[in-house]
């Protein structure tokens, strides 16, 4: 991308905007290909749960999590208000996809559009991402800090921990940012979903409802923090000062392309064409991969394939002075070398000043 001043956000709303048209067809098939056949599986595994093998069961329960995926992003979509034209239709086809997929619809929506409006800011992180420190905030810690910020970043507690946190645990909470009205709607989720599982445990008993929800809950929730870390958490990813902050530079710089095998990208609603749903959200995600084929601006985006993605959870802190993520070792290393040679430069200062002046 050119090193020019970047094109507002109104010049991409506009260049992007035939591709953000909801189609009601498409739309309808994504439904009766996400949430319509997660419930059907999800019925046959506890049809089949005492009668077969459990490794069936558990091997429905694969599949059974890649449509839990793919409903998590018809959710995602209708967040954003990009599903359907209709916005009575939209909110609540959103509502029934938040539901079973454990979330709470305005809550999550509301929090998640402060992330795309302040994704790459550094002095407006923390709502709706990953957190992320930087070196010389993460040196400045406590050592109980540095701790748990290296726990909450490893990534096998990401991605065990990670969606029992993300899909079980943190949607019931009220978070201290949400207002009353937020408050109502995510006790009515907590409601909705305490009646779905204690309907469920009722029917099949607690063993069942165990062994078949947990292993599809914690496969589709493990995907989706594995996604979600890689689309803003690599080398070259777009962190600046609120001041010099861009929507554009963001999206395009800050938003990673996870080319993922077919099969992947369609059980995951091409939401790895991420730089594309930032900078312009109301496109759905039906649309993206079209977006993204006919705009040349999208072929210098960052881009990542399974491997590279994988790695990119060795970074952990993002350091200003090289403007990159780094691991560990590597803040430690950098800052090691800017203490060594700022003192020996110190240490020069005053020969140099009197040879300058002899």
């Amino acid at each position: 991308m050119s090193e020019s001043e970047p094109l507002p956000a109104s010049f991409w709303r506009e260049r992007l905007a035939p591709y953000a048209q909801p189609s009601l067809s498409r739309s309808i098939l994504d439904v009766a290909t996400s949430a319509v056949p997660y419930v059907l599986v999800t019925a046959a595994m506890y049809a089949l749960y005492g009668n077969v093998s459990y490794f069936v069961v558990l091997a429905l329960g694969v599949l059974a999590a890649g449509f839990l995926l793919r409903t998590f992003i018809v959710f995602h979509d209708c967040g954003h208000g990009s599903f359907l034209a209709n916005r009575r239709a939209n909110k609540w086809v959103g509502i029934t996809c938040a539901i079973l997929t454990y979330q709470a619809y305005h809550p999550w929506s509301y929090e998640h559009a402060v992330h795309h409006a302040t994704a790459g800011d550094l002095d407006k992180r923390g709502k709706g991402d990953v957190d992320t420190l930087t070196a010389r905030e993460y040196r400045e810690m406590s050592w109980l800090g540095r701790l748990g910020y290296r726990l909450m970043r490893n990534p096998v507690i990401m991605l065990v921990l990670g969606p029992v946190w993300s899909l079980l645990l943190e949607p019931r909470l009220l978070p201290a940012w949400s207002r009353k009205r937020f408050w109502r709607q995510i006790v009515a989720t907590d409601i909705a979903v305490v009646a779905l599982i204690a309907a469920l445990v009722l029917a099949f008993g607690w063993q069942a409802v165990l062994a078949v929800q947990l292993p599809s809950a914690m496969l589709a929730g493990a995907a989706g923090v594995f996604m979600f870390y890689v689309q803003h958490q690599f080398e070259e990813v777009y962190w600046v000062p609120h001041k010099e902050w861009s929507y554009a530079e963001s999206a395009l710089k800050g938003s990673s392309y996870l080319k993922l095998p077919k099969v992947l990208q369609w059980f995951s609603g091409n939401i790895g064409l991420h730089h594309v749903h930032h900078l312009h959200p109301r496109i759905p995600n039906y649309n993206l991969q079209a977006a993204h084929d006919n705009n040349p601006v999208f072929n210098d985006v960052p881009t990542l394939g399974l491997v590279s993605g994988a790695k990119t959870f060795r970074l952990k802190l993002y350091d200003e002075d090289q403007g990159r993520l780094v691991t560990f070792a590597e803040a430690r290393r950098h800052h090691a070398y800017g203490a060594r040679h700022g003192a020996t430069l110190a240490k020069a200062e005053p020969a140099d000043a009197i040879i300058g002046g002899g």
